[in-house]
Order: structure tokens, then C-alpha cells, then sequence
């Protein structure tokens, strides 16, 4: 027996021409796994064998014939759609143009006597197409009043011609945008058809997608050479206000250079007058707003108490709301920050065309190695398993034996790499869960044999399954003698996982990290599935991917791990990863060796950027380095919006809440870490402790050792810092105790909330119950000079203690409540008494006691806290 895959391996040729070929011979074959006997492998070979080279060429070129067809008609459609597009836009162009003379009262010109065969008439204009009629529309020459006024009959002439093209132009728009969209349907209902039909299991029909970008591409390089240079347009010397200048740039600059849906000037809301649109970029400040509307602040305050909003003077409302209150004024809300980007976008785009990687053409494409990652619950042997591949002791390095860190590491299997993410199990790393398995190619669930699928497990495969990876399970630990592999199997198949021994297509290998049971077993499938995915990229273009871990170290500065997914990364290269760049200083491999490039499918740490990106960024490589930090400031400025559009206005409901919060007692923290995952990992574990008694403030959160800036911050704030694998610098720890602020650093991330949960818990006022402890009966009274009155007491049950607490009864009515001064038995100091014995008891500050009063002895024993 044979898969598919081994003997396409084995003819030099690919799964798919096996598949093809096994249908054409009718022999049951479904998946590059499906297994052949060796008859029918011998007739695939002897089929194989018997093909020329003027065959391979004769389908080589069919083939080529076919992509070529498919270029050619995406390049038509568009072309149809790109003329009609321009056809509108010129029609738009010179309504504005219109309008724009109407508004100064300006009417157009009439020829000149010695030509009147140029004019055009109204029958001349309907017949014209939509690209004829523009041209006739630029004709039209505004000059002063004064000069309109003799020549009024041609001038209406003209009119009509102009109102005749214009009904010309929109009668000839529709159908070319019309045909557009129905050749649109036609492809997509095409390529739906021939992906019902049988043979396109096997046909290359996914091409048909790159080849209409690219032939998109194309129409989008003759669309820009077509709008650059809008039809100038004469005019003569007029002179015009400085609203009029404005208003004759917008129409200069026409309508080609907005974006596709943005409104003309002309096709702007005309019932608002210009002076009363207020210009808004979002979020805006009460006080602000009240200078925009013309109204006193605390006016506008109380028109917000009426829509059950409370906002003081500094703080913001929101858009919509801004909205409402400018409407009650006559007043119209307009975007600010779209209309300029309509504005600024043209410039960019013709000035910087480096700011994407173009697309990968396909016969650039060459072989990359996978990508795969371990995921799993802790404890579960995953580190383990890739140290006994790397054949090194990661483990042993890791605080309390579990990865707190997403590793990355390339191995070189038989000739070939193979490139791990190894995640971390704890419950509190599922962010860095999902986000190894959003970045691999294929996803090996890890089970220990003797635990089963645990919660952990259950949200790893999930995360496999949403991300779309291909998904392995490695049942490890089958060398203990309590491991029972089969029902891990069983535990799989309740979860939806049917493995392949059992009829199902999940590849199920044991394996055992401390033996090397079944690793090469392992390695040999995950090759397999990686021939099956032909997995390609192009390695002779700008570096893309995205950043796996980054953190602040001592020496380096910030430094990134990346994983390249496309393109080849260089020492000098020019990155931008959010709101952070910088030139590649160096490159560390995963075994500690600077490189000077790194291929696709490598994962490498980076040094140079010009802070710490987020963990699961993407990042690419610029041309221009002016141009990255453009995009990087603006990406900060993004944030810097959106962090203060958060301080709004509150609600009556919202400010309710917060009365309810203020009477809880508050924790204040501050957090530092490693990494910045690590440090995500840690804020998004305290904010699941949930508790309705104390509240979970992080103040702060960043990466690096524990500064004299953190204690100062944790000082203003009565914060404590708690660290995760950092250290505190040199006289941070005399600062902090100066201040009587609590530094902690921890290792293992439960422990630190075990820390952290303590903490809270301590602010909690202490609770008590009461326990009886006994009871007794005054049965004579003993009145001894300055000592005072002394009740002589029979104990009737329990025990009675010295320094409990004691009540005095009458008829079940408790006439006084507190301490003892003296317990004796007989002329003896003692601290309890027990059994059925007498005593003398010298209460403290009460003696208005009668013999037959009942003595009740209690204690007050503290609850366990809890949040």
C-alpha cells in the first residue's frame, strides 16, 4: 500500500495529476492520503511513463491558453466599467462647473458672430455620446454681467444644448455601468457553475482570482494615467472674494481625485448654508461645542440634562449626540477628518506607491517551510516534546517547568525546515493561544495520555478550527503505564475530532517526549501535510509578517521576534509595525546567531524599532523611511483619538454605577513585565478576578524592570507593583520602602495572582460570628470592700473563659454585655473553667446583678474573607 502523496513524491510529479489521472482510470482515490494498492499504483506508474514531452508541453500550454482567456476577459470587463465610471465623472465635473457659475451669477458667453457653425445646437448635443458632450460642456466661458447682458437669445441656445447633453450623458451612463455589473454576475454565477461540476476538484480554478487582480491592478495603473490631468477649463479675468477663489479650486480640482462614493460640492446638502455646517472630528469638548453653536456653555449643559446626559465643560460628547444639539440650532454636522482624507489621498497615493507590497505573481512563487505550533493544556509535555526535537533543555529554563512565552524555533528535518510556535498551556495564555494558532500553518493539539482533553485542550482546538489551520493531534506521555492513548481517541471523537484510524481525517500519532517514542513518526506527518498544503511564497520581494513576541531589553533597546510570511527580511531594511519603525539593526536566529536575512517561514528577533510593537501586529518593509514614520505618527494619532474619545459624557444610569463602584475598596496596581504579550497575559488574567466587594485597578502596565518612575507613579496613586520575570533597578527597593510602596516580582503567573488576590482580600474589613462557649448562674453575691461586688456562679454548661466575652440575663432580658475584670476558683486566678465546678467572677463596670441572673459566655471567631 501507497498514499497518493508518496507516489506523486515518487514520479516527480504532483498530487493533484495523480488524482486526475486515478479518475480518468476510474480508480478510488479522494485525498493526497487515500491509500493504493500496488496494481493500481503500477498502472498509474505505467500511465505516467508513458507520456512524452509533447504532451507535459501540449497541457502546459492548453493551460496557459486557459489563464490567458480568463486575463483577457477580466481585462475587457474592466475596461467597460473604468470607461462608463468616466463617463459619470465627467457629467459630475461639469454640473459643478455649473453650479459653481450659477452661484456668482455669471452667465456663460456667446460665440463670437464670425463663427457660428460652432455653436452647438440642442438636436447636435442629444446626439452626442456622454465623452463628446464634456468637451462641448468646456466651452462655456463665464464673463461679467454687464457683457451677458446683449447676447441673451444665444446665450439660451447654449443652454439648452448644455441641458440636451447633459440628458444625453445620463441616458448613455446607465447602460455601461449596467453591462459592468452584469458581467460581474455572469463571471461570479460562471465560476459557482464550474465549481459544482466534477473535474474541478482537480482543475486549477483558484488562478482565475490572482489573474483578475492582476488584471485589475492593471486597470487601476491606466485609470490613474486617465484622471490625472482634468480638462482645463478658460475663463476670463474676473475678480472674485476669497470664499469665491475657494469654491473655484474645489471645482479646478473636479471630481477624479475624490474617492469613489465621496459627494461633489455640487451634491452636498444646499439647504444649510455654509455658515451654519460646524466642522467635527469626532468626539468633541462641551466648551468647544458651545463656541461653534454660539451659545453659552451652561445652556448647552442643561439641553444635554434633557437627553439624560451629564457632561461638565472639559468633558466630550459624542458625534451623534453633538448631532442632535446642532440640529436644535439650526446648525448641520459635517466629518471633518473624512473630508480630508477625501483631499489628502490622491497626493499619497501618486507620491508614495510604496505603502502596500504589490501582489505575488504566480510564477514567483517557490516552496516555503511550514509553520507549526504546539498547542494544548499545561503540563501536557508540549515544551518538552519540542526539546526532545531541538534536542535541547528549554524546559529547564522555564519558571516553574510551564512556557510563559510564545518560542519560536526552525529545526532542519531530513533536508528540509520546519519552523515551531511552542505556546504556553496556563489557562491565563489563551491570548497568546489564539494568537500562535492565527499565525501557523498547521496545529498540533498536545494530550497526555494519562490526562485526556482538558479545558485548555478543548480551547486550543478551537482556536484551530476558527483560525482554518490544519489540525494534528500528538497523544504524548504513551511510556507511562496509566496512559491509555485509546481513551484520549474517544475523548476526540465526543469533541468532533474523528481521528484516521477510526474512519475520520484527524492524523493521531503517539509519541513520548522522555523515550523519543513515535517523534519521527510525527516529523514524517507533518511533512506529509505539508506536501499536501503546498504551501508557497515569494521570496524576492519587501518583507511582511507579524510580530510573535516584543520587549524592552537591557542593551538591545526594543526588539521584536518576527515571523516573515512573505518576502526576505535584511539587516538595513526600513520596518513599520503600527505605530512603531525603524531600520533592521540586527537579526538574532532562534539559537542565539546573528543573520543577515531572513526567509520566509523563519521566525527571527528583530533590533531597531523605534519602541515596543503590540504582540500579533503585522508589519512590512517601507522603501522610504520618511514615509514609514508618516504612517507611524498617524497611527499614533488614531490612538491618541480614540483613547480620548473614551472620556465622555456620562449617562444617569452610567453615573449611578459609578456611586456604586466608589463604595467598594479599591487595589490599585501597577504591572510590569518581560514582554508584551507577557504583560497582556497578565492584564487579562486580573481582569477575570471578579469580585462585588473590592475593585481591580491597573493604573499602569508596561514592559522593563521595575523603574524609580514606577514607584513614584505607585506612590501618587497608593498603588502596589507587582513584577512578572523582571527586576528592579539599582535603589528602587530603598525608594520604595522611603515611600512605603510594596514592590513583588514573580516568576509563575499564579502566583502572582494568588498574590494579588491576598492583597485584595486584606482590604476587606474583618467579619465575625459568635460561638457559645457556656453558661452560668449566680448563686450568691459576695460583697468584698474595694475589690467590689463578686457573683459566686455554679457553670451549667460548656466552659466559661477569661478573655471571652459575657452577657448577664434576667428573664431572658440581657441587662449588660462586656468583659471580665477576675475569674477565680476559689482563692485561684484561672483562665477557663470547665466541668460542673463553682467560681467567682468579678465583672467589669457592672454590678447591679441579682443571684438567680443567667452569665453567658461567648466568643467572636472571624470568617474567612472572601471577594
Amino acid at each position: 500500500m501507497i498514499r497518493v502523496c508518496e507516489l506523486a513524491k515518487k514520479m516527480s510529479t504532483s498530487s493533484l495529476e495523480v488524482l486526475k489521472q486515478a479518475d480518468a482510470l476510474d480508480i478510488e482515490a479522494y485525498s493526497p492520503l487515500s491509500q493504493l494498492d500496488t496494481a493500481d499504483a503500477s498502472r498509474l506508474q505505467e500511465v505516467f511513463a508513458k507520456r512524452s514531452a509533447n504532451d507535459i508541453e501540449a497541457e502546459n500550454a492548453a493551460r496557459a491558453a486557459r489563464y490567458q482567456e480568463k486575463r483577457t476577459a477580466a481585462a475587457t470587463r474592466r475596461a467597460a466599467q473604468l470607461q462608463a465610471e468616466l463617463a459619470v465623472l465627467e457629467v459630475n465635473r461639469a454640473r459643478a462647473l455649473e453650479m459653481d457659475a450659477k452661484a456668482r451669477g455669471i452667465a456663460p458667453e456667446a460665440p463670437a458672430a464670425e463663427a457660428p457653425a460652432e455653436t452647438p445646437t440642442a438636436e447636435a448635443a442629444a446626439a452626442a455620446t456622454p465623452d463628446d458632450a464634456a468637451p462641448a460642456l468646456d466651452l462655456v466661458t463665464p464673463t461679467d454681467k454687464a457683457a451677458a447682458a446683449p447676447v441673451a437669445p444665444v446665450a439660451k441656445t447654449k443652454t439648452v444644448a448644455k441641458d440636451a447633453a447633459k440628458d444625453a450623458a445620463k441616458d448613455a451612463a446607465p447602460p455601461a455601468r449596467t453591462a459592468a455589473k452584469a458581467d460581474d454576475r455572469a463571471a461570479k454565477t460562471t465560476a459557482k457553475t464550474a465549481g459544482k461540476s466534477k473535474p474541478s476538484r482537480y482543475e486549477d480554478d483558484d488562478e482565475f482570482e490572482t489573474e483578475d487582480k492582476l488584471a485589475s491592478a492593471f486597470i487601476g495603473r491606466i485609470s490613474k494615467g486617465a484622471t490625472r490631468e482634468p480638462p482645463k477649463v478658460t475663463r476670463t479675468q474676473v475678480q472674485k472674494s476669497g470664499r469665491e477663489k475657494e469654491s473655484g479650486r474645489i471645482a479646478a480640482r473636479g471630481v477624479p481625485g475624490q474617492r469613489s462614493g465621496a459627494r461633489t460640492p455640487s451634491q452636498r446638502d444646499t439647504s444649510v448654508p455654509p455658515d451654519r455646517v460646524i466642522p467635527l472630528r469626532g468626539a468633541v469638548v462641551v466648551k468647544e461645542l458651545a463656541e461653534k453653536l454660539g451659545i453659552r456653555p451652561n445652556r448647552l449643559i442643561a439641553d444635554l440634562m434633557q437627553l439624560n446626559i451629564l457632561a461638565s465643560i472639559n468633558q466630550r460628547v459624542e458625534l451623534d449626540v453633538a448631532q442632535k444639539i446642532a440640529e436644535k440650532y439650526g446648525f448641520k454636522v459635517e466629518l471633518e477628518r473624512a473630508k480630508r482624507s477625501v483631499e489628502r489621498r490622491p497626493v499619497l497615493r501618486s507620491e508614495d506607491a510604496d505603502d502596500d507590497i504589490p501582489e505575488d505573481k504566480p510564477e514567483d512563487m517557490l516552496p516555503r517551510p511550514p509553520v507549526v505550533t504546539f498547542l494544548g493544556h499545561v503540563d501536557h509535555g508540549k515544551t518538552s516534546l519540542m526539546d526532545r526535537i531541538r534536542n535541547t533543555r528549554v524546559v529547564k529554563g522555564e519558571a516553574g517547568g510551564i512556557t510563559q512565552h510564545i518560542g519560536a524555533y526552525t529545526v532542519d528535518v531530513s533536508g528540509r525546515k520546519i519552523t515551531f510556535l511552542d505556546t504556553p498551556g496556563h489557562a491565563a495564555f489563551s491570548a497568546m493561544r489564539a494568537r500562535g494558532a492565527m499565525l501557523t500553518d498547521i496545529a498540533v493539539i498536545i494530550i497526555a495520555a494519562d490526562d485526556g482533553v482538558m479545558p485548555q485542550t478543548r480551547e486550543a482546538i478551537k482556536a484551530a478550527q476558527q483560525a482554518g489551520v490544519q489540525i494534528m493531534v500528538a497523544i504524548n506521555k504513551c511510556d507511562l503505564p496509566v496512559a491509555k492513548p485509546d481513551r484520549v481517541r474517544q475523548m476526540l471523537q465526543r469533541d468532533g475530532l474523528t481521528p484516521e484510524e477510526w474512519g475520520g481525517d484527524i492524523i493521531c500519532t503517539e509519541v513520548s517526549a522522555m523515550t523519543g517514542q513515535g517523534i519521527d513518526q510525527l516529523l514524517e506527518m507533518i511533512l506529509l501535510q505539508t506536501d499536501m498544503l503546498e504551501l508557497t511564497a515569494n521570496p524576492n520581494r519587501r518583507a511582511d509578517g507579524y510580530v510573535i513576541e516584543a520587549q524592552l531589553e537591557q542593551g538591545l533597546g526594543p526588539t521584536a521576534t518576527l515571523l516573515v510570511m512573505g518576502g526576505t527580511l535584511n539587516v538595513g531594511d526600513v520596518v513599520l509595525c503600527g505605530e512603531h519603525f525603524g531600520r533592521v539593526r540586527g537579526l538574532i536566529d532562534d539559537r542565539g546567531r546573528r543573520v543577515k536575512s531572513a526567509s520566509p517561514a523563519t521566525a527571527v528577533k528583530c533590533m531597531g524599532l523605534s519602541g515596543v510593537p503590540e504582540a500579533g501586529a503585522a508589519f512590512r518593509v517601507m522603501l522610504n523611511e520618511k514615509r514609514a514614520r508618516g504612517l507611524a505618527e498617524e497611527a499614533a494619532e488614531e490612538r491618541k483619538l480614540v483613547e480620548l474619545s473614551s472620556t465622555k459624557a456620562t449617562s444617569l444610569d452610567a453615573l449611578m454605577d459609578q456611586l456604586k463602584e466608589t463604595q467598594r475598596r479599591e487595589l490599585a496596581l501597577i504591572v510590569k513585565a518581560d514582554t508584551q504579550g507577557s504583560a497582556e497575559a497578565v492584564c487579562e488574567a486580573l481582569g477575570e478576578i471578579k469580585s462585588e466587594k473590592v475593585s481591580l485597578n491597573i493604573i499602569h502596565s508596561t514592559i522593563g524592570n521595575v523603574s524609580a518612575t514606577d514607584i513614584n507613579k505607585a506612590a501618587a496613586g497608593e498603588a502596589i507593583v507587582v513584577g512578572f520575570s523582571v527586576n528592579c533597578d539599582a535603589g528602587v527597593q530603598q525608594l520604595a520602602r522611603h515611600h512605603s510602596v510594596r514592590v513583588n516580582t514573580f516568576r509563575i503567573i499564579y502566583e502572582l495572582l494568588d498574590f494579588v488576590k491576598q492583597r485584595m482580600l486584606d482590604l476587606l474589613p474583618p467579619e465575625y460570628k459568635e460561638v457559645i462557649k457556656g453558661h452560668a448562674e449566680i448563686r450568691a453575691i459576695f460583697d468584698i470592700g474595694k475589690t467590689g461586688r463578686v457573683a459566686g456562679c455554679q457553670l451549667l454548661d460548656g466552659v466559661i473563659r477569661a478573655d471571652a466575652m459575657f452577657r448577664v440575663f434576667r428573664k431572658k432580658e440581657k441587662l449588660w454585655e462586656g468583659k471580665l475584670a477576675s475569674l477565680k476558683h476559689f482563692q485561684n486566678e484561672v483562665s477557663e473553667i470547665t466541668g460542673a465546678q463553682e467560681c467567682g467572677i468579678l465583672f467589669s463596670g457592672f454590678e447591679e446583678f441579682q443571684v438567680g441572673d443567667t452569665v453567658e459566655c461567648y466568643a467572636l471567631e472571624e470568617l474567612p474573607r472572601t471577594l
